[in-house]
């Protein structure tokens, strides 16, 4: 086939894999043996990012954009009048190692939509990773996403030959699912994700009895949630994420805003799209229920069931719960250390070592580097008592708004200067 072709398979696969925004693609260590090509580190492969924030890591394609289906908020699916295109196995692997070479890409994000039938695409997905690590002796990173309704022995063939798989459960419930995609089945999407999670216990157990027992899937499995093209509020797309991540012991869930694509009455208007700060807010709670010992509860309920736009989760969490505060920096526990605005866990741990030698006051958590813009109206330290104790929430609120935007102008002046 014609370099001019597989250029133009290219542009039309790689433009269609961009609204799958689940490629992280830490957590693997596959070393290099035998002369092989590529090394996936520990820390991860480097990524690259789109003008609208968007990863694009590694050499993100599809497999082919034909598909079987026709759920409302894709863009390849079989009613939308696009160009088509297939990639064969050995091209991807082609390019793979091609891309590899020029330094290009450290790895490679295989997706595909879903033509004749799941298990004969997911089944192409496989050969692709198998013939890179057996043929090519590729030992770069392999992201894999699952195609729903695969069979358990193509999931077990996938997860021997990739670093990460991943299972987009694309709309965060089961109602929403059938709205906008009656034709797929919501067990469809979750017994590959029950087989690569059992199947990653099982050989973690193996291989602390038996050393040479392969890898399986090292970097664990993911999913995505597309938000916006459906009505779920926020406590309702992070209590299904919370469900993920108990149950199936989900490495990442990621949330991807809908961009609108069809003017059909069961999606939202065209020229409406969910504002990137919605994105934002979700990974911050995320991340917040992860690593900073929050309950989904305490910052979505019936009363807040949607997150602030212009406050971040933990702050719009503290002037809820003013009566928490304010906390004496020198003797809170960590946990409660954690939920001061503008205390990251770094700054904790800084805290926390910090203060075995002598009481800290401002100066000091300053030179910490802790963001007393926020963190003062919820603590106190050695040096004073806090200022703000009596102030109502809402003037706290407008106090930081006020403060960030004057930072934000400050440190940017000569920018706006010239727009003005």
């Amino acid at each position: 086939m014609s370099f001019e072709r597989i250029k133009e398979k290219l542009n039309i696969l790689a433009d269609a894999a961009k609204y799958d925004v689940s490629c992280s693609s830490s957590g693997s260590k596959r070393t290099n043996t035998n002369k092989g090509l590529g090394d996936s580190s520990g820390v991860g492969i480097c990524h690259s990012y789109t003008e609208d924030g968007r990863c694009v890591s590694l050499l993100k394609i599809l497999m082919t954009n034909y598909c079987i289906f026709d759920c409302a908020y894709c863009v390849t699916r079989k009613s939308n009048d696009i160009k088509r295109a297939a990639f064969k196995i050995q091209e991807v692997v082609d390019l793979t190692i091609n891309f590899y070479r020029r330094n290009y890409i450290e790895g490679l994000f295989l997706s595909s939509g879903i033509f004749k039938s799941a298990d004969y695409t997911m089944e192409r997905l496989v050969a692709v990773a198998k013939k890179l690590r057996t043929e090519e002796h590729f030992n770069g990173y392999i992201h894999l996403k699952s195609i729903p309704g695969a069979s358990d022995e193509l999931m077990y063939k996938a997860g021997l030959y990739a670093d990460r798989l991943s299972i987009n459960i694309e709309i965060p419930t089961i109602s929403g699912l059938k709205l906008l995609a009656p034709d797929k089945k919501h067990e469809d999407f979750i017994r590959p994700m029950a087989k690569v999670k059992n199947e990653i216990v099982q050989f973690k157990a193996e291989r602390k009895i038996i050393k040479s027992t392969p890898k399986f899937a090292p970097a664990g499995q993911s999913t995505q949630m597309i938000i916006g093209a459906t009505g779920e509020s926020d406590k309702e797309i992070m209590y299904s994420a919370t469900h993920y991540y108990k149950k199936y012991q989900m490495k990442r869930v990621y949330y991807s805003g809908y961009v609108p694509i069809a003017d059909d009455e069961r999606l939202p208007a065209l020229g409406s799209q969910v504002p990137m700060l919605r994105e934002n807010r979700l990974y911050q709670t995320d991340w917040l229920l992860r690593f900073y010992g929050f309950q989904v509860k305490e910052l979505l309920n019936d009363r807040h069931p949607n997150l602030d736009i212009d406050v971040d989760p933990k702050l719009g969490w503290a002037l809820r719960n003013l009566d928490f505060f304010p906390i004496d920096v020198n003797t809170a526990d960590k946990a409660m250390l954690a939920r001061v605005p503008g205390l990251g866990i770094q700054s904790v741990h800084k805290i926390v070592s910090a203060r075995r030698f002598r009481k800290l006051s401002w100066e000091h958590l300053k030179k910490i580097g802790v963001a007393l813009n926020r963190a003062k109206y919820f603590m106190v330290c050695d040096s004073a008592r806090c200022e703000h104790r009596d102030l109502e929430a809402s003037t706290i609120k407008g106090k930081i708004l006020g403060n960030s935007v004057g930072k934000f102008r400050k440190e940017h002046s000569t920018q706006l200067k010239l727009f003005a």
